[in-house]
């Protein structure tokens, strides 16, 4: 079994930063590709960041140049570091992961729970 748990999201001004933390814990052999994604209501879920393996990093044109994704790989944690945060940045944020439990077993995607970001004035 494979747990995801987000933290760092809460209420900002608009300006303001937040730094969100994904922790994943459990039957981990590898993680593979890992993203941000983001909903807000009435929204489709979209994907915010992401980065890969090698470390190859992807962003939404809408948070290119205020956000950035990172990664621990010995603390199989993922960061996303957002600043110059705006009103429509608000949504609950949900980490993805992709694991491979063991050797013997196929790469499966997990999701967790969600942290609440709100921006407003």
């Amino acid at each position: 079994q494979v747990q995801l748990v987000e933290s760092g999201g809460g209420q900002v001004q608009p300006g303001e930063s937040l730094r969100l933390s994904c922790v994943a814990s459990g039957r981990i052999s590898d993680i593979y590709g890992m993203a941000w994604y983001r909903q807000a209501p009435g929204n489709q879920r979209e994907l915010v960041a992401q980065i890969t393996s090698d470390g190859f990093t992807n962003y939404a044109d809408s948070v290119k140049g205020r956000f950035t994704i990172s990664r621990d790989s010995a603390k199989n944690t993922m960061y996303l570091q957002m600043n110059s945060l705006k009103p429509e940045d608000t949504a609950v944020y949900l980490c993805n992961v992709h694991v491979r439990s063991s050797r013997l077993t196929p790469i499966i995607p997990y999701w967790g729970q969600g942290t609440q970001v709100t921006v407003s004035s």
